[in-house]
């Protein structure tokens, strides 16, 4: 299992490496190596380490959410009403639970979290809000924010 924890010192191939890697994912050792201006054995091993420390975490396919019909954005606000250490963990806990929350930051403002929650459409939404985000551990209040459009995202 990765491990963020370890310090790692990028140099220039490294960089390059991850900027390929970021752009297209399912291209073969051989192809980066090419790319980046390496031969393929050192290009694994630099791979390999940047895999093993935790700077390249994964690899996924990147879905069209629309065609899934999970085309509604919202951001809810989240406010709680205990902020001690132990209120936050088992938010946090929980909050990572529920499936329509794609993205859960901790925000320094005046609300606590920032949840990015996608789903069907706002009656959906709805009942993700009321059901979910409201039950979870220490909520004292929420705000809902609708995103009209996505003009760019992690994908883009």
């Amino acid at each position: 299992m990765p491990n963020a924890t370890i310090p790692v010192d990028l140099d220039e191939l490294d960089r390059k490496i991850i900027a390929v890697l970021r752009s297209d994912g399912r291209i073969t050792v051989t192809d980066l190596a090419k790319t980046v201006g390496m031969s393929k054995t050192p290009c694994q091993v630099r791979l390999r380490r940047l895999i093993d420390s935790g700077v390249i975490r994964g690899f996924r396919a990147v879905v069209d959410p629309a065609s899934m019909g999970l085309d509604h954005v919202a951001f809810a606000e989240v406010k709680l009403s205990d902020t001690r250490e132990a209120a936050l963990t088992e938010f946090n806990r929980a909050v990572r639970c529920i499936p329509e929350v794609e993205e859960c930051h901790m925000i320094a403002s005046s609300f606590d979290y920032l949840l990015k929650v996608r789903t069907a459409d706002i009656r959906r939404y709805r009942v993700v809000l009321g059901e979910k985000i409201s039950s979870l551990p220490h909520v004292a209040s929420t705000s809902t924010f609708v995103a009209m459009e996505t003009v760019k995202d992690a994908s883009s």
